[in-house]
Parts: C-alpha cells; sequence; structure tokens
C-alpha cells in the first residue's frame, strides 16, 4: 500500500515537472521558431537576390570585411557561434550575449547574398542559444535548469530550420559530448524543437522535400537475411567514405583558419582574400553552382543537393569542391551553418559512388546526405532519424549501418571544437581527462609532433 501511494506521488511530481518545462520552454520555442522564419525568408530573398544579380558575387571580399568589422567592434564574445554555446551548456559563466542571434542572423543572410558558400544551420542554433539563454536570466533560473533551457534553445533551432524536430531534439542531447547523453534534457528538447518547428511552419516556411523511391527487392536464398547483402557491403564502403569526407572537411577548415590566423598579421585581410578566392575558384570551375546553400540551382539544372538524387546530378568531384568551397568561406571570418554544405557533400559524394559501383543513385545520394553530417558532427543517432524524418523508414536499416560507420571513421574530429570527448571510439595513446575536448585533441596531436 505504502509503494503505491508513493508511485502516485512520484507521478504526480512528474506531472509537475512536465508541465513547468513546458512553461519555460514555450517561450523559448515561439521567439526561437519565430527568428528561424524569418531568417529562412531573408534566406530565400538573398539566394534569389544573388541570382537575379550575378554581378552581386564581386563584392564578397568587401562584405567579409564588413562582417569581420561587426564582430569586432560590436559583436563582444559572440563570434565564437555554436562553440560558445556549447562552452555555456558544460561551464555556465561565461555568458551568451543577446545581440549573437541578431548578428549571426545579419551576417549569414550578408554571406549567402554575395555568393559564400555556407549553410543554416549555425544560424539557427545561435538563435536559440541566445534567446535561451537570454529568457533563462531574465527568469533567473538556476544553473542546472540554464543549462537544460540552452540544451532546449539548440533543440529549437535545429528542428525549425530543417523541420526534423525529433532529429532537432535528439541532436541537441547528442552534440554536447561523443559516446554521451544526458536525459535530464531530453523532455525540455523535445518539446522545444516540436514547438518551434510548429511556429516556423505556421508563418508559411515551407521544406525542401527529398524523395528515396527506390524499394529493395530481396533475392536471397536464405530466409533469414532480411537485406540485401550485397546492397549491404556497398553501405558499409559508402560508410567509410563519408566518414572520411566528414574527417576532411573538419580537419581542412579548422587548418585553413589556424593558417590564416597565423600568417596574416592584419585580420581583415583574410575575409578580403577568402572573397577572392572564392570567386576564382568559381571563374576557374566555370560554375556558381557551388556558391550559397546549394539546394538547388537558378533553373534547376546542373550540381545541387536536389539533383544529386538522380542519375548523373552531380560530376565525379563535386563533393570536394563543395568541401573546399565552404571550408574556405567559413574559415575565413563569412558566417553561416556547416550542415546544408554537408548534405550536399554527402549527396553528391553518394551520387558518385552509385554511379561508380552500380548501386541505387537516390538511396546512396540520401546515404550521404545524413552520413557525413554524422561524421562531422559525432552525432550518429540524430543523423539516423533525420533519415526518417527526411525520407521515410523504409531503408532505416542502411541509414543506421551509413552514420554509425561514418561515426567511427570521422575519427576523433568535428566541427565543434568545444566537443567533449566523455567516450573515445579508440584508445588514445594519450590521457584525456573528462572535460576534454576536440580542440584538447589537436593541441595534445601538435605535442605529440613536436617531440
Amino acid at each position: 500500500m505504502i509503494k503505491k501511494i508513493k508511485q502516485s506521488f512520484d507521478q504526480f511530481e512528474i506531472l509537475k515537472y512536465v508541465f513547468r518545462w513546458f512553461l519555460l520552454v514555450m517561450p523559448v520555442a515561439v521567439v526561437s521558431g519565430s527568428l528561424v522564419a524569418l531568417f529562412l525568408y531573408l534566406l530565400d530573398v538573398a539566394t534569389l537576390a544573388r541570382w537575379n544579380n550575378e554581378w552581386l558575387l564581386y563584392l564578397l571580399p568587401l562584405a567579409g570585411v564588413a562582417i569581420v568589422a561587426l564582430y569586432r567592434f560590436r559583436g563582444k564574445n559572440s563570434e565564437a557561434g555554436n562553440n560558445l554555446v556549447m562552452d555555456e551548456i558544460h561551464k555556465p559563466g561565461g555568458g551568451i550575449p543577446a545581440r549573437m542571434a541578431p548578428f549571426v542572423l545579419l551576417t549569414t543572410v550578408l554571406t549567402h547574398l554575395f555568393g559564400g558558400s555556407a549553410g543554416r544551420e549555425g544560424t539557427a542554433v545561435q538563435i536559440g542559444g541566445s534567446m535561451a539563454h537570454f529568457i533563462g536570466k531574465k527568469l533567473k533560473l538556476k544553473k542546472d535548469e540554464l543549462r537544460i533551457l540552452l540544451i532546449a534553445g539548440v533543440a529549437a533551432g535545429f528542428g525549425a530550420v530543417f523541420g526534423t524536430p525529433v532529429a532537432g531534439a535528439i541532436f541537441a542531447l547528442e552534440v554536447m559530448a561523443i559516446g554521451r547523453i544526458k536525459y535530464d534534457a531530453l523532455l525540455p528538447a523535445f518539446l522545444a524543437s516540436v514547438m518551434a518547428d510548429i511556429v516556423c511552419s505556421a508563418y508559411g516556411i515551407k521544406h525542401t522535400h527529398y524523395h528515396i523511391d527506390f524499394h529493395e527487392s530481396l533475392v536471397s536464398t536464405s530466409s533469414f537475411l532480411q537485406f540485401d547483402l550485397t546492397l549491404l557491403l556497398s553501405v558499409i564502403f559508402a560508410g567509410l567514405l563519408f566518414g572520411l569526407a566528414g574527417f576532411a572537411f573538419s580537419e581542412l577548415s579548422h587548418t585553413i583558419k589556424g593558417i590564416a590566423n597565423k600568417y596574416i598579421q592584419r585580420k581583415f585581410l583574410i575575409p578580403l582574400i577568402g572573397g577572392v578566392v572564392v570567386i576564382g575558384l568559381s571563374f576557374v570551375l566555370g560554375t556558381r553552382d557551388y556558391l550559397g546553400l546549394g539546394v538547388t540551382t537558378p533553373d534547376g539544372t546542373g550540381v545541387s543537393i536536389v539533383n544529386a538524387f538522380k542519375a548523373g546530378g552531380a560530376d565525379t568531384f563535386s563533393w570536394f569542391w563543395k568541401l573546399l568551397f565552404t571550408a574556405i568561406t567559413l574559415s575565413t571570418g563569412f558566417k553561416g551553418g556547416e550542415v546544408t554544405p554537408l548534405f550536399f557533400i554527402g549527396a553528391t559524394l553518394g551520387n558518385t559512388i552509385a554511379m561508380l559501383t552500380g548501386a541505387p543513385v537516390e538511396l546512396l545520394a540520401g546515404l550521404g546526405f545524413i552520413a557525413v553530417f554524422a561524421g562531422a558532427t559525432n552525432t550518429p543517432l540524430a543523423c539516423t532519424i533525420m533519415g526518417v524524418e527526411l525520407f521515410g523508414g523504409e531503408h532505416i536499416l542502411y541509414y543506421a549501418v551509413a552514420c554509425f560507420v561514418a561515426y567511427y571513421f570521422s575519427g576523433h574530429s568535428g566541427i565543434y571544437t568545444s566537443q567533449r570527448i566523455s567516450v573515445s571510439k579508440a584508445n588514445f595513446t594519450y590521457h584525456l581527462d573528462a572535460d576534454s575536448t576536440l580542440k584538447n585533441i589537436k593541441e595534445k596531436r601538435k605535442d605529440e609532433k613536436g617531440k
């Protein structure tokens, strides 16, 4: 009898907990969803303006200088972007300036208007994180509660910008530390992601729809095999390449940024040079398909994420050129996210692998879409779920295989240097403490090479 009474009180406390967090995340979701909707609208306006006025590309270097100047003189510490949000979640105290949201929104739109190769996830996450911090401070939440609200803000931004609320919630939990998920923020993150997506959609924002029309027909004499073994082996091999692509993007981005900051003394010259290089590469290749988001092209032809789901929709090295364009853009001071370019890199690499191996093009493009992202962000679970939300659940086995393999073969690298390492992917030859980050690993590797 006592146990039953206690259990009923437990459920009552849980009900109060759920209701309280619903009230806390509601303003975060509404504000973040609204700002993300405004951001996506302005992004579409900027993209159309660039398509209709190709001369805007020539102003990219000057736009880069303006962006760097804005952050240097008015941005406080908001230039750290997603890494600042992660650091504040792990070790509260430094603070996230409320100006981060309008700054990153404006500068990302400028980057796209003038032809920089960037994405949108970073902007949405920073919007969600900065708004959550602002609201949490106004409500005078305790540190533990503020940490949970920040994670919910990240989920709200991610879920709204891609229209994938479940993946958004899992991403916010999984991205904080490699190999560990803390479930104390599970419900707030899920509530925030779902509500932000609803709010964003209420403004009439439409997300791009992708389709995998391939339907597997099993040809096997073994009744216990519920999958195509040959195709599964192809997916494993592709997953390995997707992981290496995620690793290459992360390492190249960090390398370019490190070299630029080390050898270019006048920091305003870094975006100027980066913009000139992007313009030069566009002329050398004779195409502007690698500028902007890359979801589609002005006339629907050429290389894009949408076309990568079709046979012949990408060139053999399209993935490499997008990787290079984006690494240069984001490492030289321009703003925006990495995820949509990672979608492009993965989809076009999947297209290339399919064309060379004879595997289904749309399936491999879809797997690359999510798996390169999984490798570069170390979030295989969120990316598997994203595959289900974007493409349907029929091929979930292949989604999981591609994302998990990519996760391991991307190594201890990633686009977020403040990401903690809770469980390593393999045994390290050097000691790492509980608060070790990807940045710490890079520093230890340098120390080892110097010995």
